[in-house]
């Protein structure tokens, strides 16, 4: 949150806090004054998300254990200086009834208001990002041997303590090891890695978590309900979204996003504040990413640049589609249960994509979308940088899974050598690798030569869509006959360009099945830019027309047509010859 003291009046007097968000601030407030600072925590419990924290923190404080040096680590705007406040004032805690350091702070005690403000003499804050020379260390080693004027404890607070030289760090060490009784530090750094161990190895640390996007969400809730703002709550998921776990960004967000409802008589919808973020629709987007994996690859572009003419950032559009295979690979590895965060009938979309993926492939997926995203960020044109890493989505869709391609491959028998005369042909070479592998005994290796064999299974797409009618998959078979355009075929392997409705992993089932069956792998590859034949619905349709006509040509069809005005030929029912040996009449036949 923001760090910056709070203002006071012309009087001098210090501008009461709230202390609690449910109940509003005493007297009048000078101007505007934004929502990070109004809705600062003034106590322990108005801090969210950090639980353990404040749990260790009061425990320690009840047993008497309370250490002399703590090292805050987190995100910008997760409350790092605003919990370093709170923690001098529990040290520094005295009223009318309690005189220890004490974690209850919703009644006010005689030194909080001044601490709260940074103006109490014995709290002394430091921002280390403009103050990083052993010379400012030095005036703080210097008063930290005398006793606090009126407070408990002189506290040091440190902000940004990582941008300290490292002199500074050395001159720190010893005083920090073993300090006054009456002093403690409180260092606050976003670059805990920065951070010297030497200094760490001092300190009791905390990291203070991201906040949840749902718990986020929550809290902007209460507060718009106690500013008497109305947003929609998908609204304020987005902005939950865009802070990234920031508290202090959210609520700047939400400052920004309540103006846009001024002139409304309604909520401000989440419309409204994708406008405002410059976020491209997210349902959208899923659209986006189900035509890419689909191979519809004039669909995907089209969506993209729908999406980019409506406001949408390709930096910000690709990183939401990252974000999706990353929600789709969570539900393939742990399944429907996963945490997601995202709307339920966005989770059955995600869930649907799920399964008709791969691991391997959706790792590989999310590898090229983060090429990608890289490339996007540093072209001079990020929307063709986004459509090309779309393009290379649509290719990999198509791509069998990586673990089926690497078992075909090991599985492919050696090329048979060439011939160059009639007379003793050359040994075929082995492959790389296998030499230590061949046997020696020549026996063994005229039985080794006989063991590969051709893959089992139909040899022409024709005896596979035979196999498939005997197999009575109904519904792989119509998808094959209505969606699968041969490229090529030979056993054990099947290109073919997809229909634009087939189904983005009729790949994967076919090359599945067909494993089942024959017991042999499979490699069956959709190219959508491969020029393929007809799908077997077409052939089959072209066979009836040309039957037809020709039926309607045969010189009796058109006598008896002649004698009988106004009737019709329906259809043409032709009988299978026994001994019709063609593979091609008797698979038309059986169709």
């Amino acid at each position: 949150m923001d760090d910056t003291p709070l203002p006071s009046d012309e009087t001098g007097a210090a501008e009461p806090l709230m202390p609690g968000l449910d109940l509003p601030q005493a007297g009048p407030v000078p101007g505007y004054q934004v929502l990070a600072r109004k809705y600062r925590p003034d106590t322990f419990e108005d801090l969210i998300g950090q639980a353990a924290m404040v749990r260790t923190l009061t425990n320690a404080f009840a047993a008497g254990r309370i250490a002399h040096a703590y090292m805050l680590t987190g995100v910008r705007g997760i409350g790092k200086t605003t919990t370093a406040r709170l923690i001098a004032r529990a040290l520094n805690f005295r009223n009318a009834e309690i005189n220890q350091p004490s974690m209850k702070l919703d009644i006010r005690g005689e030194h909080c208001d001044a601490i709260a403000r940074s103006a109490h003499v014995d709290v002394m804050e430091m921002d280390a990002a403009s103050r990083t020379g052993v010379g400012d260390i030095r005036e703080i080693l210097e008063g930290v041997r005398y006793a606090p004027v009126s407070a408990r404890y002189k506290v040091y607070i440190i902000d940004e303590v990582h941008m300290l030289s490292t002199s500074a760090f050395n001159a720190l060490l010893k005083t920090l090891e073993e300090p006054p009784e009456h002093a403690k530090f409180i260092f606050a750094t976003t670059e805990i890695r920065k951070v010297p161990v030497t200094v760490l190895s001092r300190c009791q640390r905390f990291d203070l978590k991201r906040i949840d996007r749902d718990v986020l969400t929550d809290h902007l809730e209460r507060i718009c309900g106690l500013e008497s703002a109305s947003v929609e709550r998908d609204g304020l998921s987005l902005i939950s979204r865009a802070a990234e776990g920031s508290v202090r960004d959210a609520l700047s967000l939400l400052d920004q996003a309540i103006v846009q409802g001024a002139e409304a008589d309604g909520p401000v919808s989440a419309t409204q504040i994708r406008d405002m973020l410059g976020l491209a629709d997210r349902a959208r987007v899923l659209d986006l990413l189900e035509h890419a994996l689909g191979a519809r690859t004039s669909d995907a572009l089209s969506e993209l640049t729908s999406l980019y003419d409506a406001g949408g950032d390709p930096v910000v559009i690709t990183r939401d589609l990252l974000d999706y295979v990353h929600a789709i690979s969570r539900v393939k590895a742990v399944g429907s249960g996963a945490d997601l965060g995202e709307a339920a009938d966005t989770v059955q979309r995600l869930a649907a994509i799920a399964e008709s993926q791969s691991l391997a492939q959706l790792t590989r997926l999310w590898k090229l979308l983060l090429t990608g995203l890289e490339d996007v960020r540093k072209a001079p044109d990020p929307l063709a940088a986004a459509e090309m890493t779309l393009l290379r989505l649509v290719a990999a869709s198509m791509l069998p899974p990586p673990e089926d391609a690497a078992r075909l491959l090991a599985s492919q028998p050696p090329a048979a050598p060439d011939r160059e005369a009639p007379g003793k042909p050359e040994p075929a070479a082995a492959p790389a690798g296998l030499d230590a592998v061949m046997p020696a005994d020549p026996v063994v290796a005229d039985a080794a030569t006989d063991a590969p064999a051709m893959p089992q299974g139909p040899a022409s797409f024709e005896e596979l869509i035979a196999l498939l009618q005997e197999r009575r998959d109904i519904v792989l078979q119509l998808d094959v006959e209505r969606c699968v355009r041969p490229v090529s075929f030979k056993p054990g392997a099947m290109t073919y360009q997809p229909a634009e409705d087939a189904p983005s992993d009729l790949a994967q089932r076919l090359s599945k099945r067909l494993q089942e069956w024959t017991e042999t792998r499979w490699m069956i590859l959709a190219d959508a830019n491969a020029k393929g034949g007809e799908t077997w619905s077409e052939r089959r349709q072209r066979g009836k027309q040309e039957r037809m006509a020709a039926v309607r040509s045969d010189p009796a069809v058109e006598e008896a047509m002649r004698l009988f005005p106004g009737a019709e030929i329906v259809r043409v029912i032709e009988a299978a010859r026994p001994d019709d040996t063609d593979d091609t009449s008797q698979a038309e036949n059986r169709a």
